[in-house]
């Protein structure tokens, strides 16, 4: 087991929570954490919402809360070898998406529109609210009251905030998270595996769709030096094996690259503790730059074959159509919301957009479905 690193980030030197709490008997300040929100209504909800492919419409396709758990696992394996705190890894893996609407990226870019004079919206900051404030599953505050490194680290896990959302800059007021430094080096794996888990799956999942033809994925050099490595390990297998092996190759690649990439700024850098990560002044973890090119290339081709395909977008269009109906629905009348939102409209603490922002927000692809269908009579998409 590699020994816990200088510049890990140590539970039981947590800068603690925003309400204090005695210290759990069996379990570390970050392990509750990651309890917390495995039993949280937000975790849940992610099963039913989109990656890539609109969640109702077919079972073998990630959801959100499989690509978590997929980011989680390789987390996992790079901050044990790294000497992290595997644990606050793992949880940052696990919540980073918490925030995120139904429909996928259209469907934020839809809410960002509708709350273009509120302040607009985001699935980064709406991930701090969520885990801050709409959680409320305890007598003695709302949310979940995390640690300050789980807190930190999904504020800033893409780096720096300079110009912090609305949701962020609210939080900020009771609890510095520090938004113009780097975070923890567990928030900048649980990042570099989010990128590994979704360009892998995605690519997976492109191809059992059958929108893009394994001739076409073997056009990106990364790809095609996996399916050659596969192909000669596994001479006699059929196409069906070969892809998964392939993939397995690819996740490994990338993986195997960040370790050394990582561990050569960190030997330039030195950071002796995880004060030092975060005044680096720039990430210590991360691709080589010539992998980086690389993901750079299959980032482009999966934009092209995949996110933009036709029958893609035949399903994410209805559902910015569908979110835009209700958010336009329920700020005209608040009361047609379920009774425990409809009584936060006659006095909403942060503003009745907000508040059908936030209802809007935390629907599965399925429940926005039928309940837009309940609301207008018509049916964009069907359950």
């Amino acid at each position: 087991m590699t020994p816990r690193a200088v510049f890990a980030c140590d539970p039981a030197r947590s800068r603690g929570r925003l309400y204090a709490e005695a210290p759990s008997a069996t379990r570390t300040a970050f392990q509750r954490d990651r309890d917390r929100i495995i039993h949280a209504t937000a975790f849940r909800r992610l099963k039913h919402k989109t990656q890539v492919f609109v969640a109702a419409y077919d079972d073998h396709f990630r959801t959100r809360l499989t690509h978590s758990l997929e980011v989680a696992q390789i987390a996992r394996t790079l901050a044990r070898q790294l000497g992290l705190d595997e644990d606050l890894t793992e949880t940052l893996a696990l919540a980073h998406d918490l925030g995120h609407p139904a429909f996928g990226h259209a469907g934020e870019t839809t809410l960002n529109a509708c709350m273009a004079a509120h302040d607009g919206f985001d699935h980064n900051a709406q991930t701090i609210r969520v885990l801050t404030f709409l959680e409320q599953r305890y007598a003695a505050f709302d949310g979940l009251n995390l640690s300050w490194e789980t807190l930190e680290g999904l504020a800033k896990h893409n780096g720096p905030v300079t110009a912090p959302p609305w949701a962020l800059r609210l939080y900020q007021q009771e609890h510095d998270l520090e938004l113009d430094s780097y975070p923890s080096l567990e928030a900048q794996i649980a990042a570099i595996a989010d990128d590994i888990a979704y360009n892998t799956h995605d690519l997976d999942d492109g191809l059992r769709s059958g929108l893009f033809a394994l001739e076409e994925a073997l056009l990106v050099p990364i790809v095609a030096e996996a399916w050659f490595e596969a192909s000669a390990r596994f001479p006699t297998a059929p196409h069906s094996r070969l892809v998964p092996e392939m993939v397995r190759i690819l996740v490994g690649r990338l993986t195997g690259d960040v370790l050394a990439a990582t561990q050569a700024l960190l030997n330039a850098a030195d950071p002796r503790t995880p004060e030092a990560v975060r005044a680096a002044g720039r990430p210590l973890a991360g691709f080589s730059a010539a992998l980086a090119g690389e993901v750079r290339a299959l980032k482009g081709f999966l934009r092209t074959a995949l996110y933009k395909h036709p029958q893609v977008l035949a399903l994410t269009g209805p559902g910015q159509q569908i979110i835009a109906d209700l958010f336009a629905h329920y700020l005209d009348d608040p009361g047609r919301m379920p009774a425990e939102w409809a009584q936060q409209a006659v006095a909403p603490p942060h503003g009745l957009a907000r508040l059908v922002a936030d209802f809007v927000a935390g629907m599965t692809d399925r429940f926005a479905i039928r309940r837009h269908q309940a609301l207008t009579g018509r049916a964009l998409l069907v359950v």
